[in-house]
C-alpha cells in the first residue's frame, strides 16, 4: 500500500495536531441519520447483501478525504494512496473474525469479490491483527439490532488513528429510510469539517449506486 509523509514544516494543522495527540482521549465523533431510501429499493429490488453495499458506499465516500487515510506513526503522520476497510464477521460458535475489504474496484465487481473475501476469513477465523497490519485500515462495524442517536466505541491506550465508521438498523420517519451512520476519527487528524464533507460524499455514493 503506497503512502507518504506529511511535511510538518508546512502543514497547516500543525498546531492542533500538537495540541489533540497529547489528549487522554483524542477522538471526535458524530453520528448522523442518512438517507437510504432509494438505496434500500435498490438493494431489494436487486437481492443485494446490505452490509456490504453500505459498506462500499462508506468506504468510497471515506477514501475521498486525506484526513481519513492519514495515520500517525512516531510523531509524525504518514497519508495511504488508499486505505481499505476492516470488519468484523460473525462465525458459527458465536465469536468472530476480522475481514478486510478493498473498494477500488466498480461497485457490480466489489459484491462477489468481498462475498469471497469474506467466505476466506470465515475459514481462516483471523482476529489477531499486528497494529503494522492494522495501520491503514478503516474500522467499520454495524450494529443491526437497535436504531440509535449515538455510539461510544471501544479506543486503545495509547490511541490509534484509524478512523472508526458504525451504522444500527434503518428506521422510517416522515416518508424516509434513515440509517444512524457514526463517525469517530482522531482530533490530531480531523475535525468536524473533515467529518461533515464525509456524509456529504457518502450521499453522493449512494446517489451514484442507485443511478
Amino acid at each position: 500500500m503506497g503512502y507518504r509523509y506529511i511535511d510538518m514544516t508546512t502543514y497547516k494543522r500543525k498546531s492542533h495536531f500538537e495540541y489533540f495527540k497529547e489528549l487522554a482521549n483524542p477522538y471526535v465523533g458524530v453520528t448522523v441519520n442518512v438517507d437510504i431510501t432509494a438505496l434500500l429499493k435498490k438493494i431489494k429490488a436487486e437481492n443485494l447483501p446490505f452490509f456490504l453495499t453500505v459498506c462500499y458506499c462508506i468506504s468510497r465516500a471515506a477514501n475521498q478525504i486525506p484526513e481519513f487515510r492519514q495515520r500517525i506513526v512516531d510523531g509524525r503522520i504518514i497519508e495511504y494512496d488508499d486505505c481499505p476497510t476492516s470488519h468484523t464477521l460473525a462465525l458459527e460458535d458465536g465469536t468472530y473474525c476480522y475481514c478486510t475489504l478493498s473498494s477500488s474496484c466498480p461497485f457490480n465487481e466489489y459484491i462477489q469479490y468481498a462475498a469471497q473475501e469474506q467466505e476466506k476469513a470465515k475459514e481462516a477465523k483471523s482476529f489477531e491483527e499486528s497494529e503494522e497490519e492494522a495501520l491503514d485500515k478503516i474500522f467499520v462495524s454495524t450494529l443491526p439490532w437497535i436504531s440509535y442517536t449515538a455510539l461510544v466505541n471501544p479506543t486503545p491506550i495509547p490511541a490509534d488513528s484509524n478512523p472508526r465508521i458504525t451504522w444500527g438498523k434503518y428506521f422510517l420517519q416522515d416518508g424516509k429510510v434513515l440509517l444512524p451512520v457514526s463517525v469517530l476519527c482522531h482530533h490530531a487528524l480531523a475535525d468536524g469539517l473533515h467529518i461533515s464533507r464525509f456524509y456529504e460524499l457518502l450521499d453522493r455514493q449512494i446517489s451514484a449506486i442507485v443511478k
